[in-house]
């Protein structure tokens, strides 16, 4: 019978210098943690889509808790979650700018020509680095659908002119379909945006090769850069580039452009 109250006395005091000891290690080796990094991870979106350029919306939250990331950095959540963040953190604005991916190729099957019959694995990254795509256009849509694939929010749809088509309604630009892009073909815009945009990335200089891999590729006459009245438009590794605080939505470049690669948002 001593033995068993004996037992229960050690039992009981080694309880409690380990429960003194441990609460004085918590003292020594507590890292404040910021209570701010929970309330900003509850008004993200929770898509952890990366398109804020962190990992996911835990990195995130922690990055603007640290002044690391900005509170509109959330492109899924958009304007109401910047203010929500911008108040957690004491600040004001939250007027995030609605974006949209945009596709710069216009190479439908009926206008970029394949460079044969293609019986690889059938997605974009193999083709791309087997063949270097299947068209004969070297930077065209290749068609496979890896940036639908990609896309978190279900905004891309392969359509039967063999290009992918952009739901703006569902986009929040999160950016996943242009690393899933090989070709890089997708651009961000703001939805709003106004003005001439280039629909072909071709980049060649080879200029009759052009028209003869792509009928609507862009032929690099410079025409639209002399047509633009305020100056708008200039050529960037051949392709039309528009200067978006300077151009109008006039419309000249667009009508002046024989292959008509540009057109209006």
């Amino acid at each position: 019978m001593k033995i068993v109250i004996y037992t229960v006395i050690v039992s009981l005091v080694a309880g409690f210098l380990l429960g003194l000891l441990l609460g004085l290690f918590k003292k020594i080796f507590h890292v404040a943690v910021d209570e701010r990094i929970q309330k900003i991870r509850d008004a993200l979106s929770g898509a952890n889509c990366g398109g804020c350029g962190y990992a996911g919306c835990d990195s995130f939250a922690e990055a603007v808790s640290k002044g690391e990331a900005p509170a509109d950095g959330c492109v899924a959540g958009g304007a109401e979650c910047a203010k929500k963040i911008n108040a957690i953190m004491g600040g004001s604005g939250g007027e995030s700018k609605p974006r949209v991916a945009f596709l710069a190729c216009a190479g439908e099957k009926s206008c970029a020509l394949d460079k044969g019959t293609y019986i690889g694995i059938k997605t974009c990254s193999a083709s791309q680095l087997v063949s270097n795509g299947t068209k004969k256009c070297a930077f065209g849509c290749i068609g496979f659908g890896d940036c639908v694939k990609a896309c978190p929010f279900g905004a891309l749809s392969m359509g039967e002119n063999g290009l992918p088509v952009i739901d703006r309604d569902k986009c929040v630009a999160c950016g996943k379909c242009s690393k899933a892009c090989p070709k890089g073909l997708f651009k961000v815009l703001g939805k709003d945006d106004k003005g001439a945009i280039a629909v072909c990335s071709n980049r060649s200089d080879n200029k009759p090769q052009i028209k003869k891999d792509c009928s609507v590729g862009c032929f690099k006459c410079g025409i639209c850069t002399k047509k633009c009245p305020e100056g708008a438009v200039t050529l960037v590794n051949g392709l039309p580039e528009i200067d978006r605080s300077k151009c109008t939505a006039c419309g000249e470049c667009v009508k002046a452009c024989p292959d008509k690669v540009l057109k209006l948002l």
